[in-house]
């Protein structure tokens, strides 16, 4: 679940941003307000912007825009990292989205909570205004981590101007594309859908990888979580798969609790779930057989296996690759997509 800090300055904005945190049950939302709570009493304005812009997907200010842009300015990361910033006025009427307005979600949820809190919401950003596409929303909405983000003003400079936005695509793609997306152009900018990260079709770049890859794995008790990313690495790179492509990471259930798996997830934020002996002897396709796994936790391969059921029975990207006591598969879903609503 999502962080979200909400910092009202007034006993009316208190009132705003608690009806506000209502909106949104699927956020961990705190509430401060500094004049009739103590919360905040002995914090400066600055340090909790700069522990929230650390630690929230979506940060609240109900108040004045100008406090909100002096208080998170200093700590502005870039596109790719920044949270949702929204500002709404004590009595919410308007709601703005600050930052972060596509990647991090803030105009989508300036919109909800102005749909809740009965206001306007006020979007700024001029493929919105302009009902023009927008390659980083389409990202956001279709799970895809952004490289190279720098290039999506190109992207967007180029639709408002009219101008043509090439696209080269590793996957099908049904539908219609958006106005002025062509995967013929020869352009000066444009996008790839894909895994490779290095492709440079374009002068200007933008490269989406969809997060579609779940990372199967197995290690013997006690290896540390510095060989299991080490073995993950390399496992990914001789697949030319970039981490930012894996979804999701599977194991057999007697390492539910082996510590450097458990912390490997944690620190790259992959979901982990096991799976039985019975369960991943089930999993379709040709795996990958050892009889010294079979007899040590019945079953004949573990990281292959666990990949394909956490993809949902997709296919096997990449087999058993083993090295310090770690074993590590990929197993890619089948996936198509499409740029119509």
């Amino acid at each position: 679940m999502k962080h979200a800090k909400f910092v009202s300055f007034t006993e009316v904005g208190a009132k705003t941003a608690e009806r506000a945190a209502r909106l949104l049950p699927d956020f961990l939302c705190e509430r401060y307000a500094r004049t009739v709570d103590p919360s905040l009493s002995n914090t400066s304005l600055s340090r909790f912007a700069q522990q929230a812009m650390v630690d929230c997907g979506l940060i609240v200010f109900v108040g004045a825009v100008g406090i909100a842009v002096r208080a998170v300015a200093p700590y502005l990361a870039g596109k790719a990292y920044d949270p949702a910033v929204v500002v709404t006025d004590e009595q919410g009427r308007f709601v703005i989205p600050l930052l972060s307005g596509h990647l991090g979600g803030a105009n989508e949820l300036a919109q909800r909570l102005a749909d809740g809190l009965g206001a306007t919401a006020v979007i700024t950003t001029a493929t919105d205004g302009r009902e023009v596409f927008a390659v980083d929303n389409w990202a956001k909405a279709h799970d895809c981590a952004v490289f190279d983000p720098e290039n999506i003003k190109f992207i967007s400079g180029e639709l408002l101007r009219g101008g043509t936005v090439g696209l080269r695509t590793a996957f099908p793609v049904d539908g219609r594309l958006p106005a002025h997306i062509d995967l013929k152009a020869d352009a000066e900018c444009g996008f790839t859908l894909g895994f490779d990260t290095k492709a440079q079709p374009f002068a200007h770049t933008l490269h989406l990888v969809p997060r579609i890859v779940s990372l199967g794995l197995g290690c013997r008790k006690g290896v540390p979580m510095d060989v299991i990313a080490e073995t993950v690495r390399e496992a990914l790179a001789a697949a030319d798969v970039p981490m930012a492509a894996v979804r999701n990471a599977a194991s057999i259930d007697i390492k539910k609790d082996e510590p450097g798996l458990l912390s490997f997830c944690e620190e790259n934020g992959l979901p982990f779930e096991t799976f039985t002996a019975a369960q991943l002897q089930n999993a379709p396709g040709e795996f990958t057989a050892s009889e010294f796994v079979r007899s040590t936790v019945g079953v004949d391969s573990v990281c292959e296996r666990a990949a394909v059921l956490a993809s949902g029975n997709g296919s096997i990207l990449l087999r058993k690759y083993a090295k310090n006591g770690v074993t590590a598969a990929l197993a890619v879903q089948e996936r198509r997509f499409c740029f119509e609503d």
